[in-house]
């Protein structure tokens, strides 16, 4: 009896752990509710648990970490790296731990080279340390009904699975910006056009030289005849005038982790729902001699981080428009059809008979890695969504920000955006009887560029719209501007500084709005977030550009 006495104590502490661990199917009363485990949500969360607060984090995938667990690897340039701090730069460090390597945040042509499921296993112990940080995992915010708000404050949000999370401060740390969107904060998702903020890189882009198709490549069905139709991938519609407004948004794609080693691979089968009218563009520029973008093992063990922003990639342009305002069927309809296209063009690549000697060689034995997203047929669980809902907040990050004859005149930094204003192909038209891409601003290398100063202003709403809700990654925005702040270190940097300024808010139960900016600051450098500039930027972007 005693045997079973214990054995039955033992049994309902692991439940219970199990219970405040996973947080499934319950209800929550909380400081800080948390809304996405992504590059930013993770970073917030322990900082806020830091600072002694509990915090309930949402995490519809299942896996913290957005875009970090997800394949991304190589979004350290330009020497931003001189800039990551905080737990941003303890990430790293202990990245370099792992692999018997010390990071080296003063060398400006250093980057991780991680693998995703190091990555996760890194996050998930971050995360473990933190007492105060419930996860709830693979669930998320209900469509209807999902948010209650009395007057500007959110008082609770539901979820698909019924938990019910009440908290003082909420945090949507969603690419998606789904909590702005369902608490009524007014966002945005197009192209705006140049006239808006006085841009000039924002709208169509009426002349596309980078990236732009090396080879002609007809875009009918019947070759030569604009009467039979347009081929997969090329959208119908005229190039427009330049600088005006756009739906269309720059391209999303898988960021495909695959692998050569023969004893941790998986070869690439034929989909099912394969249709090899998708790819004919592929047979048309193989055709007219293109030679197509290739895997290489550019991170530890052998494995790919393969970005897509060629000519002809995995990018899907002009098939993601409806992705931002989307409800959750149709942005799941868009991150299938991207997986279904992606799978198809790799066996493709491997298979058909119209790909070349040389293209086909550079893409024969890669395979899917056993040892990475194992819950998912080993393909990444999250598709790259580069542009979601941007929110338009009292203040607005835009071009100018990122300008070089632009003074900096930030004085409540949560960061530091060191990328220039970069954004994708947005759509794939006809122009001059063969195949165009549209959207692509490539400034990197011009001299026009500077890194800036991240103003608290642009993760806190209007106030009228809500008061105790703030984001690290649906910042205050114009399209453009957006460009320079959508990297994975600078997401994670501005969750660390938000998860800050929520503890603040939460401790002294004040709008978020209302933050005294010296007690932000003086935590943020406490916790070793670099918000300055170094003396020597303009010499360190200008030597690697």
């Amino acid at each position: 009896m005693k045997f079973l006495k214990i054995l039955y104590l033992l049994t309902a502490c692991v439940l219970l752990n199990a219970c405040n661990n996973e947080g499934k199917q319950a209800d929550f009363t909380t400081d800080i509710c948390i809304l996405g485990g992504s590059e930013s949500g993770f970073t917030a969360a322990i900082q806020a648990s830091r600072m002694g607060k509990k915090v309930v984090l949402i995490e519809p995938t299942g896996h913290p970490g957005g875009m970090v667990v997800e394949g991304l690897g190589k979004d350290m340039r330009f020497g931003n790296a001189i800039v990551i701090g905080g737990i941003t730069r303890e990430f790293y460090e202990a990245v370099g731990e792992h692999y018997g390597r010390k990071a080296e945040f003063n060398n400006p042509r250093w980057y991780s080279k991680y693998e995703p499921s190091v990555a996760g296993q890194i996050i998930e112990q971050m995360l473990g340390k933190e007492k105060n940080i419930t996860i709830i995992r693979n669930s998320r915010i209900k469509e209807q009904n999902g948010v209650e708000k009395k007057g500007n404050r959110i008082e609770r949000v539901i979820l698909e699975d019924g938990s019910e999370i009440k908290a003082k401060v909420f945090v949507d740390a969603s690419i998606e910006g789904h909590l702005l969107h369902f608490a009524g904060v007014t966002t945005e998702t197009i192209r705006e056009g140049n006239d808006k903020y006085g841009e000039k890189l924002n709208g169509i882009q009426e002349v596309n030289t980078f990236k732009q198709f090396t080879v002609a490549v007809d875009p009918y069905i019947v070759e030569g005849d604009s009467t039979s139709g347009l081929i997969s991938t090329i959208q119908a519609g005229e190039l427009g005038n330049h600088g005006d407004p756009s739906h269309y948004i720059q391209g999303f794609c898988f960021r495909m982790c695959l692998t050569k080693e023969k004893g941790n691979m998986l070869p690439i089968n034929k989909p099912e729902n394969y249709v090899p009218e998708r790819y004919e563009i592929y047979r048309r520029y193989f055709k007219a001699g293109g030679k197509l973008f290739k895997p290489e093992a550019n991170r530890h063990n052998g494995k790919t981080d393969i970005g897509s922003w060629h000519d002809l990639s995995a990018n899907l342009y002009g098939e993601n428009w409806e992705y931002p305002e989307g409800n959750y069927q149709k942005q799941d309809s868009i991150v299938k059809f991207h997986r279904d296209f992606t799978l198809g063009l790799l066996w493709f690549l491997q298979n058909d008979e119209s790909v070349d000697s040389l293209n086909r060689a550079n893409w024969e034995g890669w395979g899917l890695p056993k040892d990475e997203f194992t819950d998912n047929g080993n393909w990444p669980r999250r598709l790259y969504i580069r542009s979601g809902r941007r929110m338009v907040s009292d203040y607005v990050i835009t071009e100018h920000n990122v300008d070089i004859k632009v003074k900096d005149t930030v004085s409540d930094p949560v960061g530091i955006a060191w990328w220039p204003p970069d954004v994708h192909h947005a759509r794939r038209i006809v122009k001059n009887g063969k195949a165009y891409n549209e959207g692509f601003t490539h400034v990197e290398n011009d001299g026009t560029w500077k890194p800036f100063k991240i103003s608290f202003q642009a993760t806190v709403p209007k106030k009228e719209e809500c008061i105790n809700l703030l984001t690290p990654t649906s910042l205050s925005s114009s399209y453009i501007g957006y460009g320079s702040t959508r990297i994975v270190p600078t997401f994670m940097i501005v969750g660390q500084s938000v998860g800050a300024a929520a503890a603040i808010a939460a401790s002294e139960n004040i709008d978020v709005q209302d933050i005294p900016y010296p007690e932000l600051e003086k935590v943020l450098l406490s916790q070793n977030q670099i918000i300055s500039l170094p003396d020597d930027w303009l010499e360190i972007i200008t030597t690697n550009n």
